[in-house]
């Protein structure tokens, strides 16, 4: 196992996952949303034969029959730790412990990510200790690493515009080099959903779809 993709993914109940889009499309909405934008990514990363190995991190704990059943095939690691940080670098050494040489680790709402971009990633690791996509609220959907360094992950403000800057910086002051892949946007909001809808429809179970465009109209 040289090269891994970390996916982190949360079991899609309603009133757990996407609040910011609660208020419009109501916890199930929200979740039945969450479920397919996850689908999208698992299905878009699904690496060919040689390319790259894929764990599955998810949470909560005790939703491993949920996740097994949900998506049948793969390899599930309950995610450990107290906050994302903590998390992302319990993800990073687990999958180091496993014998990994690069690990590319991204999330499971981002309509526009794709098997090039985790490819593009890897690829940069040879020559750069960190691989960082930003997202277009300011945090980032891909982290890349070719060894653990924890303090990437440390004390940071997650889920607010400052968390790609702030990353950005510590990794400067700790003599990091970083290549940066190009801006995509994660679906947290109204907002976000509305622009990346020509992307998402497609993909989408045709009753959702259909649901969601009469709402957005």
């Amino acid at each position: 196992m040289t090269a891994v993709l970390a996916v982190f993914l949360k079991a899609p109940r309603p009133g757990t996952v996407k609040p910011r889009l609660v208020p419009a499309l109501g916890e199930a909405g929200a979740a039945r949303l969450y479920r397919a934008l996850a689908e999208v990514v698992v299905a878009a990363t699904r690496p060919r034969a040689g390319e790259y190995d894929r764990l599955l991190f998810f949470a909560p704990a005790e939703a491993r029959a949920e996740m097994e059943a949900w998506l049948p095939g793969e390899i599930w690691i309950a995610q450990e730790g107290t906050d994302l940080g903590a998390r992302m670098s319990a993800a990073f050494a687990e999958a180091f412990r496993r014998g990994a040489g690069r690990v590319v680790l991204v999330g499971s709402d981002v309509p526009a990510l794709s098997r090039g971009d985790v490819l593009t990633a890897l690829a940069s690791l040879p020559e750069h200790d960190v691989v960082l996509g930003p997202a277009a609220d300011g945090g980032y959907y891909l982290v890349g690493l070719r060894r653990p360094i924890p303090v990437l992950f440390t004390g940071m403000a997650w889920s607010t515009a400052g968390v790609f800057a702030a990353t950005m910086e510590r990794a400067a002051g700790l003599g990091l080099s970083v290549e940066v892949l190009p801006e995509r946007r994660d679906v947290d909001t109204v907002q976000d959903l509305r622009a990346e809808w020509p992307r998402l429809r497609p993909h989408l179970d045709p009753a959702l779809a259909a649901e969601l465009e009469a709402w957005l109209a």
